[in-house]
Order: structure tokens, then sequence, then C-alpha cells
């Protein structure tokens, strides 16, 4: 016996998601889906998981490293996130600087935070582009494995004949490979509808040029679940929570395999050239 006092009793081990963090039912608030006491109820449902785990009333989170679903959807959980859409005009390039001095499309939103855009656009290709600080997001919409479609409409010289939409519809041999089917339809006889679900550096002038009817103007005007027939040329604005969820289901499950032939597109802010390779 040494007459030591004997030694205080080892803390318990914190279970997992009790090391800090924020409660999880006041970072799904915040991300949108309702009061404390919904958020409260939607975890006790079981349909929020924190790291593929199911999560229980208690459990913390850091919004900086875990990965949180909602019914199987990841969704944006770090404060000062921002997602814009932009309806981009001819002649500004899909970059945040451009070495010969053009108009780029970050130059169209708030500087701060800054913000990327979401894949690209030529800089004669107009319509609706994505820019956020978002980086999962960004890679869920932009990898092609996750089949995001993208909706234009195109000016073509010419009148297109069945056999020309026929081809665009089943596929067009390009030269790094077969298109994957597209949905095409004739809206006026010089102006197709055409959706994509791959990101090919110009794919959509590629394909019409294969075909024999070179593009005169090129309009995206939907990406996955968005459109927005109001928006200007030049303008922008916020999404909403309910297009933000939109998009977050759209990407919530990838598909077995990649779209045939699909490449992906580039990083957002990659050297730009003469002409800055875009989807469009």
């Amino acid at each position: 016996m040494t007459g030591l006092p004997p030694l205080p009793p080892l803390p318990d081990e914190p279970e997992p998601g009790e090391r800090g963090g924020e409660r999880l039912q006041k970072v799904l608030a915040r991300a949108g889906f309702g009061s404390r006491r919904v958020c409260e109820d939607l975890i006790a449902e079981g349909r929020v998981t924190v790291d593929g785990e199911v999560a229980v009333l208690g459990r913390r989170v850091d919004v900086a490293v875990d990965a949180v679903e909602v019914d199987g959807a990841r969704i944006a959980v770090q404060e000062g996130l921002v997602h814009y859409l932009l309806n981009k005009p001819r002649g500004v390039v899909s970059t945040a600087s451009d070495p010969a001095g053009r108009p780029t499309v970050v130059e169209l939103v708030p500087g701060e935070p800054r913000v990327h855009p979401v894949g690209r656009l030529d800089s004669d290709t107009e319509g609706l582009l994505l820019l956020t600080n978002d980086g999962d997001l960004t890679h869920r919409l932009t990898h092609p494995s996750f089949g995001v479609e993208k909706e234009y409409l195109v000016e073509v010289s010419g009148v297109p004949s069945r056999g020309a939409l026929r081809q665009l519809r089943e596929g067009v041999e390009l030269e790094d490979g077969l298109t994957a089917p597209a949905r095409v339809s004739l809206t006026h006889p010089n102006l197709v509808r055409l959706t994509i679900h791959e990101g090919r550096n110009r794919q959509v002038r590629r394909m019409c040029e294969a075909v024999g009817h070179p593009v005169v103007r090129l309009v995206r005007t939907r990406i996955g679940p968005l459109s927005d027939r109001r928006l200007g040329p030049g303008e922008w604005r916020a999404l909403t929570i309910g297009e933000l969820r939109s998009l977050e289901r759209a990407v919530a499950v990838r598909p077995p395999t990649p779209p045939s032939g699909a490449t992906g597109p580039g990083p957002p802010d990659g050297p730009p050239g003469d002409d800055v390779p875009g989807e469009g």
C-alpha cells in the first residue's frame, strides 16, 4: 500500500458521431428540410444516413467531412455553399479567367464566394449554365456515369431528313466513338430539340455536322430537372431549395455503367485555348 489515492476512472470512449460537430437535425433544418422537429422525424424514420450508416437522434456531424444523405440522395450541408443558374450569352467563355481578355461567366455572378462553372459551354453557345462552389455536386453533375440530361434547341443549316433525325437518335459515329442514343424532335423545319446525357467536347455541334446539318445557333434550355424560360441572356439567380433538392435526387444513384462512348468534361478551370471546348 502506497497511501496514494486511487486513479480516477478513464472516461468512456464517445460513440461514433458524438465527437463534437453539430446536431444532425440542426444541419438538416439549415439545409431546408423543415423545422428541427420535422428533421427529427426524418431521422427517427431511418431516412437519413451519415457516411453510409443510418443516423439516430442525437447524432452529431462534421459538415466539412461527413457525407449526409436523405432518402438516398447526398445533400449539401457545408455552410457558405452557393448555387447559381445563369443564362450564358453568346461570346462569353466558361472559365474563371481568360488570357485573351474575353468576358467570362464568373464575371456575371457575385464575386464572393468564388464559384466555378459546372461543365462548359462553347463561347458561341448560349443558355443555361450552373455555377457553384459545391465540389461534390459539381463532380456528380459532370461525371459521365451519372448521365445527367442536357437539352438543347439547335438551329441548323438546311432541313434535316427523317434519316438524319433517326441517326441522331440512334447514335452518330464521331472520331471519339459512337454517341449514346439521344432524344430528338423537329420543332421547325430547321430547328431541332436535342437531349443528350453525355459531356463530350462540342458534342452537339459535331453530331449535327456529322449528319450534314451544321449548327447555326445553339441554346441549352435544360440541365437535368432545371429550366427557366424567364431568365434573360446574362441574367442569373440562385437556385431555390426545391431545385437544389431535385438536382441532388437526379445524381443520387450512379448507373451501373457509363453511357456508351462518354469521356466526361475537363476540369472547370482548365487552360482556355482559342476557343474553350465545351459540351455544346
